[in-house]
């Protein structure tokens, strides 16, 4: 009988097939970030840049262009970004997604 995967831990975005890449976290400056969680309604970035939470920024990816988010969390590694959940949204978090998904020299 095969082993079962643990299904009680938290899901991660950031599994052996996704390359986290540079992106720019752009708060009147711009900031070096790396994703880690990406969804419609929001991403969290690793990054050293501490807007304030409630600030308007924008997060840019290479593959899947940018986006207006606001800074919802801070957090000691980075911070969390809220999107409006809507059309555009979810077509940028899936772009990002699958852009990281698809990059070659990934291994596996």
């Amino acid at each position: 009988m095969a082993a079962c995967p643990d299904i009680s831990a938290e899901p991660s975005m950031a599994s052996r097939w996704r390359r986290r890449r540079l992106c720019i976290l752009w708060d009147g400056r711009p900031a070096p970030a790396t994703l880690r969680q990406i969804s419609a309604r929001g991403a969290f970035l690793e990054t050293n840049a501490r807007p304030p939470i409630g600030r308007a920024v924008s997060f840019h990816h290479p593959d899947a262009g940018k986006i207006a988010a606001s800074v919802s969390a801070i957090a000691p590694d980075g911070i969390h970004l809220a999107f409006a959940g809507d059309g555009p949204a979810i077509a940028f978090a899936l772009a990002a997604i699958g852009a990281d998904m698809t990059r070659s020299g990934q291994g596996g």
